[in-house]
């Protein structure tokens, strides 16, 4: 699972959204248009390879604007489908420049 195989399942409409990702999205005033604009010109910054039931992966990005906004998406290899897990906007007091966390 990359970068790509989430883009392209996003740009062919291969998206199930949680219900827990719907939520979060929209207590931070986030559209999923501008949430998939993030993926496709974000970057993976976390991988989680042991996530069940698929590989999952931490993705940072930015809005329209230009405001950071992480995601998570796991990967279904067999049926090429992502699944939102949830998305948000990062806390600056745990994510430095929006991509590296703070220890």
């Amino acid at each position: 699972m990359g970068i790509a195989d989430i883009v392209e399942a996003i740009q062919a409409g291969r998206i199930r959204i949680t219900d827990h990702a719907d939520e979060e999205a929209e207590a931070d005033g986030l559209h999923w248009e501008e949430i998939y604009f993030s993926v496709v010109h974000g970057e993976v910054i976390e991988e989680y390879p042991m996530d069940k039931p698929y590989p999952s992966c931490l993705i940072n990005g930015q809005t329209l604007d230009g405001k950071p906004i992480h995601s998570v998406w796991a990967f279904n290899e067999d049926s090429r489908w992502v699944v939102a897990i949830t998305v948000y906007r990062p806390d600056p007091k745990l994510w430095i420049e929006g991509w590296r966390r703070r220890k």
